[in-house]
Parts: structure tokens; C-alpha cells; sequence
């Protein structure tokens, strides 16, 4: 997780799943490993349940939302990738697709990489957790059995 503490310290996600050790924080961009998942809401590539094996790290750069298209614009380490799209559940941006709190964003990415009880531990340790998974439970499935960037776009079509 890089950490660019541009948000508000009591609401930021990635600061508590450091605390609890279910991240790490990285201070700089230039610290992301080249042989990284970066998600990357600018991304050509979508994140596909086949990325599982281009990498062993996934890396979520934890930012403002105002100050994003300026961080995401830069040249990012790794393989960057795009989730498809999702409603956010935290409290800022309820229901309000691609607005994903970092911790959102991980959970997702680790969902549809095949790693369910992850994403269920990291949201866990958020009252709101249950509800991201409540609101895009069925998308989730749908988008963790996808083969192509042509499924996963059938199925964003079918639901947004």
C-alpha cells in the first residue's frame, strides 16, 4: 500500500490495515516492486482472475480522490490494472461507482484473484465491510469467473 496521506487520518483505510498488519505501507511510488498487481483506476487492462499468476504482490495507492488523475498520471511501477466497476460502501462515497476506499479496492482485487476469505478479513475490520460485499456480492462472482476483457465487459454491461 503506498500511503500518500492526502486524506483525512481518521478515515483512511490503508492506515488501519497497516496498523492491524494486513498491509504494508510503502512511503513512495518509487518504492512499488516492477513485478507488482498495481490497481490503477486509469488502467487500460482490467484486472482479470488470470492475474493471479503474473504476480505475488498487490500493490493499492492510497490517495485522494481530488488529487488522483495527478498520481495516476505519473509512470507507476508493475502491471497496472482496473477493477471493474463497483459501488463503493464506505460512508464518503456510498453507492457511488469506481469511488472505492483503498481498502475496498484490495478486497475487490482480492476477490476476484480468488482470494475470498482475504477480502472478507480485510473488510472485517470495518463496520461498513459487509456492506461492500452485500451491494457488489453477485458483480464479485460474476467477475471472478470472467476469462476475458470481453467477459468482464458483457458482464458490466448487463448490470451498469
Amino acid at each position: 500500500m503506498v500511503t500518500l496521506k492526502q486524506d483525512d487520518p481518521r478515515r483512511c483505510t490503508a492506515a488501519r490495515l497497516a496498523k492491524f498488519g494486513l498491509a504494508r505501507r510503502l512511503h513512495r511510488i518509487r518504492q512499488i516492486p516492477r513485478s507488482s498487481l498495481v490497481l490503477n483506476p486509469t488502467a487500460l487492462s482490467v484486472l482479470l482472475p488470470g492475474d493471479r499468476y503474473s504476480s505475488t504482490r498487490l500493490v493499492a495507492v492510497d490517495c485522494s480522490w481530488e488529487k488522483a488523475h495527478i498520481q495516476f498520471s505519473e509512470s507507476l511501477p508493475g502491471f497496472q490494472r482496473r477493477l471493474p466497476t463497483l459501488l463503493a460502501a464506505n460512508p464518503t462515497n456510498y453507492a457511488k461507482r469506481h469511488k472505492l476506499s483503498s481498502v475496498e479496492a484490495l478486497a475487490a482485487a482480492s476477490y476476484i484473484l480468488g482470494f475470498k476469505e482475504c477480502a472478507n478479513r480485510l473488510l472485517s475490520l470495518f463496520k461498513w465491510g459487509h456492506t461492500f460485499l452485500s451491494l457488489n456480492g453477485e458483480l464479485l462472482e460474476a467477475y471472478s469467473d470472467a476469462k476475458s476483457n470481453e467477459d468482464l465487459l458483457r458482464i458490466e454491461s448487463q448490470y451498469f
